[in-house]
């Protein structure tokens, strides 16, 4: 795991429409996720249009993030989730299923998903990467998404 977040990348005037979706499950943590990449992209991406969407877990975000890149003028997705690793596979078969999904639905339609369906096996991991500033991974998924479409840009 890394210790430390990117660095705040420079502000950027572009009026990019990016689409957050999150699972109601462990919402508390979720939320955290949520707050703190709104907050960075509104001092990085300050011109950007940023819509929450919610679904009731993180099996069903790639559904919803296929429905957005349908139905919504998308540049980027945040895709937000927590999961708790317990003593049976569910939580591994959901964050894969998740993840390849997700992979899938960026590749096909060439827009950036970054990926934040956590997998914590204690409260205090869920807590540091979703509550806390220092590793936060809401503000992490933030400065991607603006690196990433700055970077598309270019091409």
């Amino acid at each position: 795991m890394s210790k430390d977040l990117p660095s705040r990348p420079e502000p950027v005037r572009e009026p990019w429409r990016i689409v957050i979706v999150a699972s109601e499950y462990n919402r508390e943590f979720v939320d955290g996720l949520v707050e703190f990449a709104k907050s960075e992209l509104a001092h990085i991406a300050p011109c950007s249009l940023v819509q929450v969407y919610r679904v009731p877990g993180s099996f069903e975000i790639p559904l919803a993030v296929k429905r957005a890149l349908r139905k919504l003028p998308v540049d980027a997705v945040l895709a937000f989730g927590v999961i708790f690793d317990g003593e049976t596979m569910h939580a591994d078969l959901i964050a894969t299923a998740s993840t390849q999904a997700l992979l899938d639905l960026s590749l096909q339609h060439e827009i950036p998903i970054l990926h934040e369906i956590i997998v914590v096996k204690t409260d205090e991991q869920a807590r540091l990467r979703c509550l806390e500033p220092d590793l936060n991974r809401g503000t992490e998924a933030a400065r991607a998404a603006v690196r990433i479409l700055t970077a598309l840009n270019t091409m």
